[in-house]
């Protein structure tokens, strides 16, 4: 007897398949039968005898069998003779987590602000809003003031009024210790083509000191003979240096010089501060354009080089495209990485993802798509649905895993494409609850060791398993099967793991917390308790996250 399939039987989802028989008599034509065995009775089984022929059909479904793997028995007999033949049955998909450390996982969690003329009065109308952002336990928020925000107005007039009413909250909240993005210089540094007009760099650099003197050192006098002062004693620590210069006309040689410019110049008014370097703009070949450039210019003081990553420009994409993109920017977090150790005064400078969402259009003046100028702009709801349930997750294990050190959220307060809060009410958004439990469940500050684990589905689950220091283990599985090809902002298939952790030793208890289409948006989800022995059965059923803790 032959099986028509020797390789194993495997059920993502609750379906069925059909395993052909065939026999090779030996002077017998009498009726055989055939039968299995080893399956839970929870299966669902079909079976087509061979009779007197030489073949015959099994239909296995997974029905409401449990996820985990079954060692099956097809059985064909005649009555007085029989002949047995193993197979491999997996319904759902099967993990198992193993002692091996493959590595390090340090990458901590933040979100965003754009200071400007269209969002600055957020606080003013959602004071409370000051609660959830520290609740999110970003580490160093990032502000980037644009447009009216930017704090100089003419050559001679400075107002800080704009930017300080998003600037002095974000101070107080979180870990006190935000990073000023100096995205760019005021209007008059720029030509009609918004190029430099001052090309040393000098002017800029001057522009940069004097915001340093206004948080740092206790203010300036600006040429007119007014004097600047930042109402909150807290200094800021970590500066960025320009914004994708890729994007703002700068070529790599002019942003490495601009670079080396403006650091030592605000290290002359503060010593202490620490430098962010690049943020790039995402896009093909930038990281290879950009780095290694200044990874061989550079000579002022590099803490921190940065990168943004959006899935897409294109609301249209589908969902498994944005889902192809994330192994993309885990290698380019790789490549970063490789060419800063080929400077070894830059070979452990962290690498930071500064901004991150699933899109990164948005609305011209006239309504357009800026990417699609003859299109009207839609947003790209999947920064705050289900799928961004799944696609985040995905995003840190991979980013961490590649070597990332921090993974921020474009924005904090937006819309429903980009905002973790919703800008108008103050509301969460689905995505504020994701990040809210990758920063506690992967607390950076700690660090925690990367686990060795072997699954049956890597297509389309996304798992990522960790001991801490307190010699807890936390699984994380990702559930972001497509359920249809076409799909845009689609519900995703249900998918079960049987998670086997038996090699880990004993724990006295578990819980698990999802975050899928069905969470309580206004209070996030809750955790519930799980039996902490081996196998663990974990059902998400569509686009969504578990998280399981062992202690």
């Amino acid at each position: 007897m032959t099986l028509s399939n020797g390789a194993p039987l495997v059920f993502p989802a609750q379906a069925s398949a059909a395993v052909t028989v065939t026999l090779a008599r030996s002077g017998n034509t009498g009726s055989v039968s055939l039968a299995i065995s080893g399956l839970p009775a929870s299966a669902a089984v079909s079976i087509q005898s061979p009779g007197s022929g030489n073949s015959g059909t099994i239909t296995v479904g997974a029905g409401t069998a449990p996820a985990g793997t079954y060692a099956a028995t097809v059985t064909a007999s005649d009555g007085l003779t029989s002949t047995n033949e193993a197979m491999s049955v997996t319904v759902g998909a099967t993990t198992q987590v193993s002692n091996a450390v493959t590595g390090r996982l340090q990458e901590a969690m933040s979100t965003s602000f754009q200071p400007a003329e269209w969002d600055y009065q957020f606080f003013t109308n959602h004071p409370t809003a000051v609660t959830p952002l520290s609740n999110l336990q970003p580490e160093h928020v990032r502000l980037q003031p644009i447009s009216q925000g930017i704090p100089q107005r003419t050559l001679t007039t400075w107002d800080f009024s704009i930017l300080d009413a998003i600037a002095q909250p974000v101070i107080g909240a979180g870990d006190h210790s935000p990073e000023y993005q100096i995205a760019l210089g005021p209007p008059f540094m720029y030509d009609a083509s918004h190029n430099f007009v001052d090309p040393t760099f000098g002017q800029f650099a001057t522009y940069a000191q004097n915001i340093v003197r206004y948080y740092n050192t206790g203010g300036f006098t600006d040429t007119g003979g007014t004097f600047h002062k930042s109402p909150s004693a807290s200094p800021i620590a970590w500066w960025g240096i320009y914004n994708e210069p890729n994007y703002n006309n700068l070529s790599p040689a002019q942003y490495v010089q601009l670079y080396n410019v403006t650091v030592p110049a605000l290290q002359a008014v503060d010593p202490t501060v620490k430098l962010l370097a690049i943020e790039l703009g995402g896009g093909p070949g930038i990281e290879q354009q950009y780095v290694p450039p200044f990874v061989s210019g550079v000579t002022a003081q590099v803490d921190v080089v940065a990168t943004h990553y959006y899935s897409t420009c294109n609301q249209q994409d589908t969902d498994a495209q944005l889902f192809s993109t994330i192994p993309g920017f885990a290698s380019q977090v790789k490549y970063i990485r490789s060419q800063l150790a080929t400077n070894p005064v830059l070979a452990n400078v962290p690498v930071w993802i500064t901004e991150n969402n699933v899109s990164a259009d948005y609305a011209l003046g006239n309504g357009a798509s800026m990417c699609f100028p003859n299109r009207q702009f839609v947003l790209d709801k999947r920064g705050s649905s289900a799928f961004f349930a799944a696609w985040r997750p995905l995003m840190f294990s991979q980013a961490g895993k590649a070597g990332a050190e921090a993974l921020y959220q474009w924005v904090f307060a937006g819309d429903a494409q980009y905002g973790q809060l919703d800008d108008q009410t103050g509301n969460p958004r689905l995505s504020y609850w994701v990040d809210y439990w990758l920063a506690r469940v992967f607390p950076a500050s700690s660090g925690a060791n990367l686990l060795q684990f072997t699954s049956s589905d890597t297509s389309d689950l996304e798992t990522l398993a960790v001991r801490n220091p307190d010699n807890s283990v936390v699984v994380m599985i990702a559930n972001y099967a497509v359920a249809s090809p076409v799909d845009n902002n689609g519900p995703g298939l249900s998918r079960t793991v049987s998670l086997d952790v038996s090699s880990l030793g004993a724990f006295t208890n578990g819980s698990v917390l999802k975050i899928d289409s069905t969470t309580d948006v206004a209070n996030g989800p809750t955790p519930s308790t799980v039996a902490a022995t081996s196998p663990i059965q974990v059902t998400l059923n569509g686009y969504g996250v578990a998280f399981l803790k062992l202690q």
